[in-house]
């Protein structure tokens, strides 16, 4: 049976341990055998003192800092989920379409044109052109998927270091400075064949011959297939910096425990 002295001395003991082991565990735990001892010392505690005094009293820094490859995985596997998230959400019915954000207008370049049309009462036709441009975004933006994986691969050490101490997007910023001429140039041929197996190409053709036709005009020669592949990879980075955004400030969207270890870090 212990005594009243025998407890206050063990607490005594139990509360000096913490200066004690932290000083101590600076150099130590920088060691793998420097890790043993310290857990066996603990052990060892454990069956002297009541577990729940000395895990009230302790606090000791067990987290390593994070390797090269942590960095690399953490921040490759923040671009899969983005991309994925996006590419997911962006392949929806109307995600394009009614979403003001990513919603595909008629051309910029030739506005003049839609005005035009829309004044001659070419209503019908020009709404169902933009419903169907948008559509061909939806159904080609899923093709981007392996696109972005490949190019995640590439990622440096330099690049993801740069890229956990830089701004919400700074992922995104980089993804987009290092694949986007590559992303439309692989990314087209897909556009392209969305947009004719939906009949988008003779709509456009019906326009611009309708609009060609009206004297004293300038002549439209705009490449459809380069517009929309344009806007729907414009429109897929807007998401993917959304998703990055949500990943670097909200714990819970943190999916894996490499995601969270990174990004708890920062």
């Amino acid at each position: 049976m212990q005594t009243n002295h025998t407890i206050s001395g063990k607490l005594r003991f139990i509360k000096a341990l913490p200066l004690f082991i932290k000083n101590f565990t600076k150099n130590t735990l920088s060691t793998r055998a420097g890790k043993n001892l310290i857990i066996s010392l603990l052990l060892s505690l454990l069956l002297i003192f009541p577990a729940c005094d000395i895990l009230k009293e302790l606090e000791i820094p067990f987290n390593e800092p994070l390797t090269e490859q942590d960095i690399i995985t953490g921040l490759k596997e923040a671009l899969r989920v983005g991309t994925e998230n996006g590419v997911s959400s962006l392949s929806q019915v109307d995600a394009y379409y009614a979403n003001p954000l990513y919603k595909i207008p008629f051309p910029e370049d030739v506005k003049y044109v839609e005005e035009k049309l829309r004044a001659l009462g070419f209503n019908k036709m020009l709404d169902d052109f933009i419903i169907n441009m948008n559509r061909g975004a939806e159904k080609a933006v899923k093709k981007a998927s392996p696109i972005f994986l490949k190019a995640i691969k590439s990622m440096s050490f330099s690049d993801a270091k740069k890229i956990l101490a830089g701004s919400e997007n700074e992922a995104t910023n980089y993804f987009h400075s290092k694949t986007y001429d590559q992303l439309k140039k692989a990314f087209k041929p897909d556009v392209q064949n969305t947009l004719d197996q939906i009949q988008l190409t003779a709509y456009w053709d019906d326009i611009t011959t309708a609009y060609n036709k009206i004297p004293f005009t300038k002549k439209v020669e705009t490449d459809l297939a380069e517009y929309v592949t344009t806007k729907t990879v414009d429109g897929l980075f807007i998401k993917i910096s959304q998703e990055e955004k949500l990943i670097r400030e909200d714990p819970r969207a943190r999916v894996n425990e490499i995601l969270r270890k990174v990004f708890g870090q920062n």
